[in-house]
């Protein structure tokens, strides 16, 4: 057997803001993609993801939901005979490699699936979300089901509310000097404990206040800047939410990258910002110029993502 192939995301705006409802913006990247496959003989990283497959196929199974049903005698014979799922996308990196896995699955071995095929209206794609969100819960205890969306659609994606997504234009890439790019941290990260943390922070009525009145604006600016091409507006507002991502998502960032992060905004050279939930694997950059931040950066893993 072999499926299609699903692709890796990056949530460009919105991180960690998306749990409280406000904005967010994720694409599709194309670099990383991962399918199912099988093979009489396992081992290695094929069998680690097939044993990996059975505790999926046991937590879906156990529990209880009205929104999908699957077909689990196919699985489990496909899961017997060898399957696993090949994939280049990075794990602990904040690229959805979880995310394309639950989209395979569900389109493999879900039962009157919504299909990419059909008019995508506002209700299939919140219905899609929440299934998402139910079966991704298997690697991260609790998940927005936006990272296997992404991948099941290959389209980008705008979160305006946790009711309200839609499938969004973005701008064609130019060929400019600017870029988005990814810095590679060479750390794995863990969604789970970053969250977690997350989450406590949020009982403090001073962080509450600086993600409502601050971070959700300048990210809805962000996402408003990108969708419209407006490049110089963008910047600005990436700036502010550099600062700020800085000041009070500390831990969220690796600690030897505290250093370059400042530096980034006091040169202008290029702006960095979480990409997914931090604490190691990639981290998003946007710069004006990106020769100028290559040079800047010359120490760590650059990869191209955007151009504008």
């Amino acid at each position: 057997m072999k499926g299609p192939l699903f692709y890796a995301k990056i949530l460009l705006f919105g991180e960690y803001g998306i749990i409280k409802d406000s904005k967010g913006l994720a694409i599709p990247y194309n670099c990383y993609k991962g399918a199912l496959k099988s093979a009489s003989n396992l081992s290695g990283e094929a069998k680690k993801s097939n044993e990996n497959l059975i505790k999926l196929y046991d937590y879906l199974k156990n529990t209880p939901t009205d929104l999908v049903s699957f077909n689990f005698n196919v699985f489990k014979e496909d899961i017997d005979s060898g399957m696993y799922f090949d994939s280049s996308i990075p794990q602990g990196y904040g690229v959805g490699s979880s995310g394309a896995l639950v989209a395979s699955i569900y389109d493999q071995y879900a039962e009157d699936k919504i299909t990419i095929l059909e008019n995508l209206t506002r209700d299939k794609l919140l219905k899609l979300k929440d299934i998402f969100s139910l079966m991704e819960s298997f690697f991260h205890g609790k998940s927005s089901g936006l990272d296997p969306l992404n991948s099941y659609l290959s389209l980008p994606i705008l979160i305006n509310s946790k009711t309200n997504i839609e499938p969004a234009g973005i701008p064609s890439q130019k060929e400019g000097k600017g870029a988005v790019f990814l810095l590679d941290s060479e750390q794995v990260g863990e969604t789970e404990p970053m969250v977690n943390i997350f989450m406590n922070k949020m009982k403090n009525e001073g962080f509450r206040k600086m993600l409502n009145e601050e971070f959700a604006i300048y990210t809805d600016a962000c996402i408003d800047n990108f969708l419209h091409g407006n490049v110089s507006s963008l910047l600005g507002n990436v700036k502010k939410l550099s600062k700020l991502v800085l000041a009070n998502f500390k831990p969220m960032i690796p600690s030897a990258f505290h250093k370059i992060w400042e530096q980034g905004i006091q040169t202008n050279d290029y702006y960095l910002k979480l990409c997914g939930s931090g604490g190691g694997g990639y981290i998003l950059g946007f710069a004006q110029d990106y020769d100028k931040a290559k040079v800047s950066l010359k120490k760590y893993k650059l990869e191209l993502v955007y151009r504008f």
